[in-house]
């Protein structure tokens, strides 16, 4: 196992760096830091004078890959590409482009997107599994036709529409909880409550399509009709058999999203005004941060290859097969 898991780890290192290189390329050669400087003063007449301050402030103002007036290490220290890329990879964030610890405030958000969008996975899975289990019981009667139907019309619904419907019949007919903000310790909840509603829902559409096609597809194998023919009942079947089998494409599922619950919903936090990481990097945009939003594209692409690698050893828990391989 253990060989195993030093091998996937090993595979995830050059897609990293792959990925590190990519956004350095993007932000630094197609963007150049000249560009940044003009976007971020947000003038129409920008002195070059004015954008050098602003290029020597932030730590722009160095060579790219190269420092050839440096001596010894220094040539590849004192460079934007150590400084800004490099030390990624040692979870170094550095400042913001106003001057705000990155790390910190990654470190200070990430609870509240955490609040939401673990608890909507969590009870969204067993909704949407729940669902599509009953449906596979059901299946070819008018019950599944209906939630067949149904389930295309949810997923055919933008989430922007249950978010505003949610908060109007919630918040502002009924009264039952705030339309947004947020706040600390156990005061959260009633500000969480309405987001994770709308999160299961919004997802109960192609949740329980997808867990429902997998379920059908178990259903029509050889050793389900064995389990039939040695009088097991439906149900033993199904929770027995059925969703044994499916665990694995049922966990590629749940794993690779992983990362969202760290990066958060970009519109759920910007809709409710949740101080989560999603409306972090929705504000870096905003205001042209760029050292925010590298920060956020690498953290999303270590979180992503974590998701992955988990997704493998979590077959080999619930697949002997892929062991012994």
């Amino acid at each position: 196992m253990m060989a195993y898991i030093i091998r996937r780890v090993l595979y995830a290192i050059p897609i990293l760096i792959g990925v590190n290189l990519i956004t350095f390329v993007l932000f630094f050669f197609v963007n150049t830091p000249d560009d940044m400087a003009r976007m971020h003063l947000g003038e129409k007449r920008v002195t070059q004078e004015a954008v050098e301050k602003w290029k020597e402030e932030r730590g722009y103002d160095r060579p790219m890959i190269y420092n050839n007036e440096a001596d010894g290490i220094k040539t590849l220290t004192d460079t934007i590409f150590f400084d800004k890329s490099v030390k990624l990879f040692a979870f170094d964030f550095g400042q913001s482009d106003d001057g705000r610890n990155i790390a910190h405030d990654i470190s200070q958000r990430m609870w509240p997107s955490l609040a939401i969008a673990l608890p909507t996975l969590l009870v969204g899975l067993l909704v949407n599994i729940t669902l599509a289990m009953l449906l596979a019981f059901f299946r070819a009667t008018y019950i599944d036709i209906t939630g067949v139907v149904l389930g295309v019309v949810l997923m055919s619904i933008s989430s922007l529409f249950y978010i505003i419907g949610g908060q109007f019949l919630m918040s502002k007919l009924w009264h039952l909880m705030p339309i947004s903000g947020y706040d600390t310790g156990i005061d959260a909840f009633k500000f969480l409550i309405l987001p994770v509603i709308i999160g299961v829902i919004g997802g109960i559409g192609s949740g329980t399509r997808w867990y429902r096609t997998i379920f059908l597809e178990e259903i029509n194998k050889d050793y389900v009709r064995t389990s039939r023919a040695k009088g097991l009942s439906e149900l033993k079947v199904l929770f027995k058999h059925v969703l044994k089998n499916a665990m694995i494409p049922i966990l590629t599922g749940v794993v690779v999203v992983i990362p969202l619950l760290f990066i958060g919903s970009l519109v759920t936090e910007a809709f409710f005004a949740i101080p989560g990481l999603g409306s972090y990097t929705i504000d870096a945009i905003n205001h042209q941060d760029f050292s925010i939003v590298r920060a956020m594209v690498f953290l999303g692409s270590v979180l992503y290859i974590i998701g992955l690698i988990m997704t493998d050893i979590s077959y080999t828990l619930v697949d002997p097969r892929i062991r012994l391989e």
